[in-house]
Parts: C-alpha cells; structure tokens; sequence
C-alpha cells in the first residue's frame, strides 16, 4: 500500500482522528474537547479550577447557575477528558486534567505553529 502525503486542510484536520505524542497509541477526542469549551459556564468552571481542586458544591455557588446545573457541566467537561475527579471523603472534588488540556493544547500548537510560518513566509514574499 502506498502512501500519499500531503498538507490536511484545517477541516480535514479537525475531522483526523489524533493521538497524543504523551499518550501513544491513545486515540483523543478533540472535538468533545473543543464543544465542552463552546460554553460560557464551563470555561468559567476550568478558569475557577486553574486556582486548585473543588467540589460541587463550592463551584455552584460561584455561578448563577444550579448544583445540578454545574454538575452536568462538569459531566461534559469529565467526558471531554478536561476534568477528574477525586474522591475526598463523601465528595468528589473536581480538578483540570492535565494530560486532556495538554492535548488541548497541542492540538491547538498545531495551528498556531501553522498561522505563525505562513505569517513568516508573507512577510518574507514581501521583502
């Protein structure tokens, strides 16, 4: 079999099934990554998380939204790999993911690196 490689559009892209470079052979589900992120209230879940572990509890009382509003939210963002829980006690706190929003991350490089090295041949075209 042969194979043909060449430049994936952005689209073609997002529709790849990836694999992290930390997680060997591990597939990854970027496109639940990104939809958890589509929303106002669990970006403001993971922002308040950046400050250390919380339970249910703590979260919703920082949103205007209900306990078990902010428990499906963090459902999603559990699903999406962005978040784990840990049991302390009779509850469950919730934290960031670090190896699901480093492939976040990565994934996100990856256009960066893209945009900045057609940036760089532009200007360069220019001179």
């Amino acid at each position: 079999m042969l194979l043909e490689f060449r430049r994936l559009t952005p689209v073609e892209l997002l529709t790849l099934p990836l694999v992290s470079t930390n997680l060997p052979l591990v597939q990854t589900n970027h496109h639940a990554q990104l939809n958890a992120l589509g929303d106002a209230t669990r970006r403001g879940i993971l922002s308040r998380l950046l400050n250390g572990p919380l339970p249910v509890g703590e979260l919703a009382k920082e949103f205007p939204v209900s306990r078990p509003a902010i428990s499906q939210h963090l459902k999603i963002l559990y699903e999406a790999k962005l978040v784990v829980d840990v049991p302390s006690g009779n509850r469950r706190l919730y934290q960031l993911n670090r190896e699901g929003v480093d492939s976040l991350r990565d994934f996100c490089d990856h256009f960066w690196t893209q945009a900045l090295a057609a940036f760089k041949e532009k200007v360069e075209q220019e001179k």
